[in-house]
Formats: C-alpha cells, sequence, structure tokens
C-alpha cells in the first residue's frame, strides 16, 4: 500500500483516518491474518513493553555490571523536586532506560525496532500515558503508527547498526516515536512526518560503537537521548514546525551516511567509545581480553 512516507501521508490524509489504520490495513493485505489477530498481536508486545518499563524501575542489574539502577536513579530525582528538565521529559528517559537495561539484563522487551534501541518507543508512550490518558486501544494505534515508520526505515534505509551505525537503531526508534507521539496528541499525519524528520535529523551519523561489543555502553543512555528527542521533536512539530528537508529524504541520507561509515564505527567494538583506553578495559576486564 505504502513504500515511503509521502505515501503514507497522503494514504492516510485521502482516506480520512490516522497514520495507525493505514498500518493495520497493510498488515492485513500482507499477512492474511484478520484485524482482530493484528491487533490482539500489537496487545502483547504492548504487554510486553509495560512489563518491562515496570521491572527496570524497581532496579535490575546486568551481568557485567556495566549497566542497571540509572532509572531507579533517575525516578528518584524527578521525585526530589530538583529536576531542571520537565517531569514528563524526565519520566520518558527514565523508561526508556528502564527498558534497555532490562534488556541488559537478560530480560523480555519487545525490539523496536531493535534490541538496542527498544526503550525509545515504550519510554515515550508509558510517560505521555501520564499526560495524555489514552485508552487501550489508542496505545496500540501509538505502536501501529511508530510501526509504519519504522516499516519505511526498513525498507528503504536500515534498522540496522552493523549496516548503519546507531543513527539506524535508536535514531530510528526516536523518530517512529516522536511520529506516534504527534498522532496520539491529535496532531495531522503531515505533522507526524515532520516529527519523524526533524527527530532523524538531529541523528544522522551517530556511531554504534559499543564497549566490549555489549548493547549497554553507550546504547541504554543512547536510549535516553532518543526519547528526550522525540518528546522534542513531537513539540515542535505539533507547534506548527516543519522540517526544511523532507521526511523520505532524510531517511535517504541516513541511508547514504551508513554506507560510508567506517566499518570500525558500526556494531564491530573496533572503533569510538569501545576503542578509548576505559573502553579497552572494561572489555578486558568481562572478557580476560580485547578481541
Amino acid at each position: 500500500m505504502f513504500r515511503n512516507v509521502a505515501e503514507l501521508v497522503e494514504l492516510a490524509e485521502s482516506k480520512q483516518v490516522k497514520i495507525a489504520e493505514i498500518m493495520i490495513l497493510q498488515e492485513m493485505e500482507f499477512s492474511g491474518l484478520s484485524r482482530e489477530q493484528i491487533i490482539e498481536k500489537m496487545d502483547r508486545n504492548l504487554t510486553v513493553m509495560e512489563q518491562a518499563v515496570e521491572r527496570g524501575l524497581k532496579g535490575v542489574q546486568s551481568v557485567t555490571g556495566l549497566t542497571g539502577g540509572d532509572a531507579v536513579l533517575l525516578q528518584n530525582y524527578i521525585k526530589s523536586g530538583k529536576a531542571l528538565a520537565g517531569n514528563l521529559l524526565l519520566d520518558a528517559v527514565s523508561k526508556a532506560v528502564a527498558t534497555n537495561e532490562v534488556n541488559a539484563a537478560m530480560g523480555m522487551i519487545c525490539a523496536t525496532p531493535t534490541a538496542g534501541s527498544a526503550g525509545v518507543v515504550p519510554g515515550t508512550l508509558f510517560a505521555v500515558k501520564e499526560k495524555l490518558n489514552p485508552t487501550r486501544a489508542e496505545m496500540i494505534e501509538f505502536l501501529f503508527t511508530s510501526a509504519a515508520f519504522g516499516f519505511v526505515v526498513a525498507n528503504n534505509a536500515s534498522i540496522s547498526g552493523a549496516a548503519g551505525g546507531c543513527q539506524a537503531e535508536v535514531g530510528s526508534a526516536s523518530g517512529m516515536a516522536a511520529a506516534a507521539i504527534v498522532e496520539l496528541a491529535g496532531g495531522t499525519p503531515s505533522q507526524a512526518a515532520e516529527a519523524m524528520a526533524i527527530t532523524l535529523k538531529n541523528m544522522l551519523g551517530l556511531v554504534c560503537d559499543p564497549v566490549a561489543g555489549l548493547v549497554e555502553v553507550p546504547c541504554v543512555k543512547r536510549n535516553a537521548m532518543g526519547a528526550s528527542n522525540a518528546i522534542t521533536a513531537a513539540d515542535m512539530a505539533l507547534a506548527g514546525i516543519t522540517s526544511r528537508i523532507p521526511c523520505d529524504e532524510v531517511i535517504d541520507a541516513m541511508y547514504k551516511i551508513g554506507l560510508t561509515m567506517p566499518v570500525a564505527l558500526r556494531e564491530t567494538a573496533e572503533g569510538g567509545l569501545a576503542a578509548t583506553p576505559t573502553g579497552r578495559k572494561l572489555a578486558k576486564e568481562i572478557f580476560g581480553s580485547y578481541k
């Protein structure tokens, strides 16, 4: 039904429906499943996300000890009343971190679009939930909206850190979340696309440089930044701000940047933060020798 963002927006506007509905219809066409079956599957994904956030906010620790407990620290900081940023923003950040800490602790998460970037979409969803009070059905629609934009990126660029760097993982997740936030807040399909473009533009060139080759450092904190980026971009789009570069062109630029990115900066743990003295030291402590 749609191959790019322009077609996605045009379909939603011409049919006068949400982007979420276009994604549901496309899933029905490609999978052969009924609407009820597709929504039920997404409902299960939402449950997994909710449980991951809840577990992470109670405090978890990875086997390596590299990550864990930061989501709790952030929640305590919010409660202290000393936070400089707004509570909604920091709540999103903490819940994004919580999800990725659960992933690092070998817990169950829902890849959105990948395990390494799994915190952004649920983190933002469960934070804006406190303000917008969506129904369960609307929360499921949030996931379909984010999925529609993720579908475009996956088919026109990449959602793999190994192929395109962290811009393809956390960058894509952030854009997906921003678009979904806009729609949940009552924005138009065009505004959702603007939010995706604004978000992704500001994460172009982000490298994938996991310390010791593990999805922990800097991955968890990048999800935090991805969540804050998504909320900021959503607010900008809802305010009427547009991207001078169309969303599909931004996605294409991300793809081309990924192709030119050195292999050392694409999930190989051979460059960037992984290659710093501390990064190498941590890898040696964990594995005994640095590969």
